[in-house]
């Protein structure tokens, strides 16, 4: 996904400040060398006053000017390194230090992005998705079986719920892997409580550790930012930035499509919003309480088609997990 202009002035911001400190950095090492080793100045004036008389040779006509240079300057360097050590000081202590040497905090390595700029980039994008602290807690390895019953069975999928979970757990595994690859997308139904969200996290987490933009939206959130973005003239920046991202990033996660204040306008939107990505491969997954039969009474019949034939739905059974847990079952 592209950054929007605001996210990347953001982080080119950040590669200035970076760029000044070092400078800053740089200037505070060469004047306390100066102040305890004198001759170490004198050595950098020689240097610029021999590069200036050179270059008045080599403009009049004189070819070997520019070796001689380089010869003097290689011999200066090397009482200057002398001096250095001999006070105790690295080699390089008064050469400009860079937080990434690769870019030299520019940002770029011959005119593609830096790793470092790819990095702070999905730091931005972490923070934008609402779930970088949640998905450290809730991902495919601490997700664990003991907590769905694994003795009764579950008519609607002939399995108990712990070997169900077991292959719905698998299925979402494999979604994960094959984000940018294959594509594809995925509706969670099933009642509150039953692992729609957490299922949701660990396929988030694989999402944005393989450098996938990621974004978690509440479904009211979700249309809170429609509406600002529709209805206010003025809207924000970071609202207009957030409806873009809506639309581009690589994984959109709706959570609790359903518990909005439905109208025609949310239904127009999500159907929109649904189908822009659905034309644009890019992956989505929204979970709900509703079954399908409720989101076609609450989103209209193009809305489910849409749903129906270009997602992958997973039901999930079972009662409240977060009950049983507290009720020690």
């Amino acid at each position: 996904m592209a950054l929007s202009n605001s996210q990347y002035n953001a982080i080119m911001r950040d590669y200035g400040r970076r760029q000044i400190h070092n400078r800053h950095s740089q200037e505070r090492r060469i004047e306390e060398v100066y102040q305890r080793i004198p001759a170490v100045r004198e050595i950098d004036n020689t240097v610029g006053l021999k590069a200036v008389e050179r270059a008045k040779q080599l403009l009049g006509g004189d070819t070997a000017a520019r070796d001689r240079l380089k010869r003097e300057i290689a011999e200066l360097g090397e009482q200057r390194t002398a001096l250095l050590t001999a006070y105790g000081y690295p080699e390089n202590y008064l050469e400009m230090s860079y937080t990434c040497p690769d870019c030299k905090d520019t940002g770029y390595v011959e005119g593609r992005k830096c790793h470092c700029f790819k990095r702070a980039q999905m730091k931005l994008l972490y923070a934008q998705s609402n779930i970088d602290q949640i998905v450290k807690k809730e991902n495919f390895s601490t997700f664990s079986y003991d907590c769905f019953d694994d003795h009764r069975i579950i008519p609607e999928v002939g399995m108990t719920a712990a070997r169900y979970m077991k292959s719905v757990a698998e299925k979402c595994f494999q979604f994960a892997r094959g984000l940018g690859k294959e594509g594809g997308n995925i509706l969670f139904t099933g009642n509150t409580g039953v692992g729609k969200t957490f299922l949701t996290n660990c396929i988030a987490k694989e999402a944005m550790d393989s450098y996938y933009s990621v974004l978690y939206l509440s479904a009211n959130d979700l249309f809170d930012v429609f509406s600002k973005n529709r209805f206010e003239s003025r809207s924000e920046e970071e609202i207009r930035d957030t409806y873009q991202s809506i639309l581009e990033c690589d994984l959109l996660i709706i959570d609790d499509l359903g518990t909005e204040v439905n109208n025609s306008f949310t239904s127009s939107q999500l159907f929109y919003c649904i189908n822009d990505r659905l034309a644009g491969s890019r992956s989505t997954i929204i979970s709900t309480n509703l079954s399908l039969n409720m989101l076609r009474d609450n989103y209209t019949d193009r809305v489910t088609s849409r749903i129906i034939s270009g997602y992958q739905i997973i039901p999930l059974y079972g009662e409240d997990l977060r009950r049983r847990k507290l009720l020690g079952g």
